[in-house]
């Protein structure tokens, strides 16, 4: 929890933020878990269940996703409350991908002791993760929330999350190919750059023939883009850390990069990207 003038303030984001538990605990930022459906029953996003037994468990079937149950959300806040927590900064999912936005306004208006700002970033995982650690250092710095809320927006604005998969058929399947399905010709092996665009939904940035020919796409819109720039980098993952170390060994290589990670994709995304997902994301330092 943050001191911002007489007030405490408490971060508070969902589950496909994707970012560690090291870096959650480092602000002591709260977690609300998107939940997921399987064959073995209803699971918490990355408390019940990790990347690693969820690719196990795509093998034979495909989970569903859900949003938070209200009692999850509500349970957050309610210990926060116990903490004498004042004021709330939520950062959601995009409401453009999922209905937790509207979810949590919902759930927040039984709690009236405590002033809570949620914003929907138009954006999800680690494009969700850079701009609540934002977020985080601003308030630790003594900034205001609605300090915080300007500063997330106009990092949002200039920020660029892609990412390439393997093949389209869980974008499908889930109800997430937004504007991408038109521009996939299958017997070509045309693989879609897909970013996650202002308005928070899936769009193609481009395409190219073969999944490495499409990385090496989507890493040249980046350093075009960011030339000369000093930047943060997240590098996603499905399952492939290897690649994604070298993947940001490259970036690193070509842009000048004053911070950055490699996370896998939590379970309630990879769910719609499947295996094999390399994803990048980029904003001003």
């Amino acid at each position: 929890m943050f001191k911002v003038g007489d007030e405490r303030v408490a971060l508070v984001t969902d589950s496909s933020c994707d970012l560690s538990d090291e870096q959650l605990a480092r602000y002591d930022i709260r977690l609300v878990p998107l939940r997921l459906s399987t064959s073995k029953g209803d699971m918490r996003d990355r408390l019940d269940i990790q990347p690693d037994e969820l690719y196990r468990i795509m093998q034979t079937e495909l989970p569903k996703t859900s949003l938070p149950q209200p009692g999850d959300i509500s349970a957050v806040l309610r210990q926060l409350e116990s903490e004498g927590c004042q004021r709330v900064l939520y950062l959601s999912i995009s409401s453009g991908l999922s209905g937790s936005f509207n979810l949590v306004n919902i759930v927040t208006d039984d709690f009236d002791q405590m002033k809570i700002d949620v914003v929907d970033t138009k954006t999800l995982s680690c494009g969700l993760g850079l701009l609540v650690l934002e977020a985080a250092e601003a308030l630790e710095g003594g900034a205001s929330v609605e300090e915080a809320i300007d500063l997330v927006h106009e990092k949002r604005k200039n920020q660029l999350g892609t990412f390439v998969i393997r093949t389209l058929e869980y974008l499908r399947k889930g109800g997430r190919i937004g504007l991408v399905e038109g521009v996939v010709g299958s017997l070509l092996q045309l693989k879609p750059v897909i970013f996650v665009n202002p308005d928070g939904v899936y769009q193609t940035l481009t395409k190219a023939r073969g999944f490495n020919n499409a990385l090496n796409a989507m890493s040249n819109e980046f350093f075009r883009r960011f030339a000369g720039a000093k930047v943060r980098l997240a590098i996603v993952h499905g399952g492939v850390y290897e690649e994604a170390m070298a993947l940001r060994d490259r970036f690193c290589e070509k842009l000048q990069v004053v911070s950055s990670f490699i996370s896998p994709v939590s379970p309630c995304l990879a769910i719609h990207t499947g295996p094999g997902l390399l994803g990048a994301i980029v904003q001003f330092a």
